[in-house]
């Protein structure tokens, strides 16, 4: 996380004084469980998995998003909707970021690398649940939508259509897909600095 900061701050070329990025990280201990919004056999077989999305989306916005505010100096009531907040993450994190993204408008932007939209009917939810935030980046390794396993292969085609589908919603210039080279572990860091450094640079 040290290095994908400071790749962010370095690239961030429109900071000023007056608009410092706050970066807040957010430990997860069970990915499954706290990231997964609905049960997915090729992610786990506990029966426990796809009922914890939802208590790590209401602990970011009911928990930690005012207690960052309240920190920087403000009042919750004043700055809730003035204070631009970007959601990302990575792999299962950048499928918890997109979703969370269709259930609340409290984030402005999301960063999602290489989310794991081959997990569950994404197609139909993200059909039925328009995307609430203004600015997405979207982000895939150009070699994995090979894999050997089919599930995990459609996730080329599945993160097209996520593009397409957003470019209607938000309009050409509030989005991107972005290819990057190698498999999904190729240096998940500068991948997420990227889509960060986009996301700033879009609420500038």
């Amino acid at each position: 996380m040290e290095r994908e900061a400071e790749m962010i701050f370095a690239d961030f070329s429109l900071k000023t004084n007056d608009h410092q990025p706050l970066l807040a990280t957010v430990p997860i201990a069970d990915w499954e469980l706290e990231l997964m919004p609905w049960a997915e056999p090729a992610v786990s077989q506990r029966p426990e998995v796809g009922s914890g999305a939802m208590g790590t989306l209401n602990y970011l916005t009911d928990i930690l998003l005012p207690a960052l505010i309240e920190n920087k100096g403000f009042s919750l009531l004043d700055s809730q909707f003035k204070i631009p907040v970007v959601l990302g993450g990575y792999s299962l994190g950048g499928l918890f970021a997109l979703w969370a993204a269709c259930q609340t408008d409290r984030f402005e932007a999301v960063a999602a690398g290489s989310p794991s939209l081959w997990a569950g009917d994404w197609p139909q939810y993200a059909a039925t649940h328009p995307m609430l935030a203004k600015h997405v980046y979207l982000s895939l390794g150009d070699r994995e939508e090979r894999s050997r396993n089919k599930t995990f292969a459609r996730v080329g085609d599945r993160i097209r259509d996520e593009h397409l589908r957003l470019q209607q919603q938000l309009g050409e210039r509030n989005t991107t897909l972005v290819w990057e080279e190698g498999g999904h572990f190729a240096d998940p860091a500068a991948r997420m600095a990227r889509a960060f450094s986009w996301c700033l640079k879009q609420l500038a």
